[in-house]
């Protein structure tokens, strides 16, 4: 009889804590045999359990393999509550994920991979779950419907998708899943008409993932996603601005990319927006204001803007009317002795009691 009896599972179970990462690789299934651990490596159970915790698995297996997913999963989940600490249990785990996975049930399947994730982080099979879940996310944010049950579909659920993006971060904020992730999220905002929102994960992409061979698509979504912010010429422009920033950005720091074409349209159509509000304002101090001098300044950035454009060429000829009225305004205030030219009359106010 060994002695201690009492901590033996403990024991196994401390075993099981600080065996390599590898060797759980060693947990091999065949149809004939069925669950069997290789290579020495030990179950993390006292041999009663260990034998109940395999029975265990090997019904669950036999049956999925036959297609009975409730069967399965019911087996599987009482080996992770019962041995949790096992070696069995992140196997549990990764065919519960599965097995959710082709019943649709995808919000239940990511979280029974996060389990491994969370509980398991040294599994040889991290890169692979984070992957799957990876995998979810974008299911969800390409239209799948994910179902409660397993035969009740619910509505499609892009809102889900960027929760799940941001764990798949969490989780491996180093690997490319997390680059993808991020560019995911932008687009799952641009599809919900969350502008500020993909701007704001697309700029975490560029500053986190620099040397990413994303970074260059991040750059141009950058820029349509603050033109697309653009409301036209009588609006604030800053978002204009903005879209000229990246857009020029992209151009000088890939000029080789493909899309180069499309950043010089999108450039030019941004120009276009910007001089034209400027044009915008300079009609309107010439026209309603009569201060020739604040008209000529916007007309002059109306060309700085956009020079090798259609609006610079109305900005030239307006300049030179400007200069024309500057000039009359000069010799009027010369005749008049300095004091310059009367101001316009004022309109009539009428007050209604």
């Amino acid at each position: 009889m060994p002695l201690f009896p009492r901590y033996v599972p403990l024991l196994a179970a401390l075993t099981l804590l600080f065996l390599p990462a590898r060797l759980a690789a060693d947990l091999v299934w065949t149809p004939e045999g069925g669950w069997k651990t290789e290579g020495g490596v030990v179950s993390g159970l006292a041999p009663k359990e260990n034998q109940h915790a395999l029975e265990l698995m090997n019904k669950a297996r036999a049956a999925e393999d036959r297609g009975s997913y409730g069967t399965a999963l019911r087996a599987y989940k009482k080996v992770t509550r019962r041995y949790p600490n096992s070696i069995y249990a992140p196997e549990a785990f990764y065919h519960t994920g599965y097995i959710l996975l082709a019943r649709h049930q995808y919000l239940k399947a990511f979280a029974a991979f996060q389990e491994i994730v969370t509980r398991y982080p040294t599994t040889s099979r991290f890169n692979q779950v984070v992957g799957e879940q990876y995998r979810i996310a974008s299911a969800l944010l390409d239209g799948a419907r994910n179902r409660s049950r397993a035969f009740l579909p619910g509505f499609k659920n892009r809102e889900a998708s960027i929760g799940l993006f941001g764990q798949v971060i969490a989780n491996a904020p180093y690997s490319e899943y997390a680059e993808l992730s991020l560019m995911s999220i932008a687009k799952a905002h641009q599809l919900l008409k969350n502008p500020e929102e993909s701007i704001d994960a697309l700029d975490r992409m560029i500053n986190s993932y620099p040397r990413s061979i994303l970074t260059p698509d991040a750059y141009l979504r950058l820029a349509q996603a603050h033109a697309s912010l653009v409301e036209g010429p009588y609006y604030d422009q800053s978002s204009t601005k903005e879209a000229i920033t990246y857009y020029e950005d992209f151009m000088i720091l890939y000029p080789g990319d493909p899309n180069i074409a499309v950043a010089e349209k999108g450039l030019a159509q941004m120009k276009q927006v910007l001089a034209e509000s400027k044009m915008k304002v300079g009609d309107y101090y010439f026209k309603y204001r009569r201060n020739y001098k604040a008209a000529r300044v916007f007309y002059n950035e109306a060309i700085t803007d956009y020079p090798d454009s259609p609006i610079a060429a109305r900005a030239r000829t307006k300049l030179a009317v400007v200069d024309a009225r500057l000039a009359e305004q000069e010799k009027a205030t010369a005749a008049a002795g300095g004091k310059g030219p009367p101001p316009p009359p004022r309109k009539k106010r009428f007050l209604f009691f």
